[in-house]
């Protein structure tokens, strides 16, 4: 099986208490981050200071010897709380966090009324880790009641 991306982090950032003042406060925050197959899917809040903005992530996988950069699509059925917008994106990984000893880092940007934000995790920057899955056991599959205890009427 392919490798598996492990978040370094608490991977749903926005299920946290506090998170829309730490929105309110940071202007951009990190909500929730998912590997699937074709790639680490995500969504990021924003504080909406003005209709237009620009929302993406920078990302790499060597450390920062270079680098690559998505944007998050704006999405309509956002928040209910008329403050923040939601954006998700999709970094397209490929064959290259396939290794199992990839690490993945990224960081946040929001562009706004002239002005630029950044989430990158408090200076650390949102980092995961390529982990090998492991294979099912082969073999026939197991009785769930062959190592159980005897039940006595």
């Amino acid at each position: 099986p392919p490798p598996l991306l492990e978040p370094l982090f608490p991977p749903q950032p926005g299920a946290s208490p506090g998170f829309t003042e730490r929105v309110r406060q940071h202007k951009v925050r990190l909500e929730w981050v998912r590997a699937e197959p074709a790639g680490l899917r995500g969504a990021v809040r924003v504080l909406n200071l003005a209709y237009e903005k620009a929302v993406s992530v920078r990302y790499t996988l060597n450390r920062w010897a270079s680098c690559a950069e998505v944007p998050a699509a704006y999405q309509p059925a956002g928040p209910a709380d008329g403050l923040t917008d939601r954006s998700a994106f999709l970094l397209p990984l490929g064959a290259a966090a396939a290794a199992a000893e990839a690490t993945l880092e990224f960081a946040v940007r929001y562009r706004v009324a002239g002005a630029e934000y950044w989430d990158n995790n408090e200076g650390a920057n949102y980092r995961l880790r390529g982990r090998q899955r492991v294979p099912p056991a082969d073999g026939p599959p197991q009785d769930p009641d062959s190592s159980a205890w005897i039940h006595f009427i």
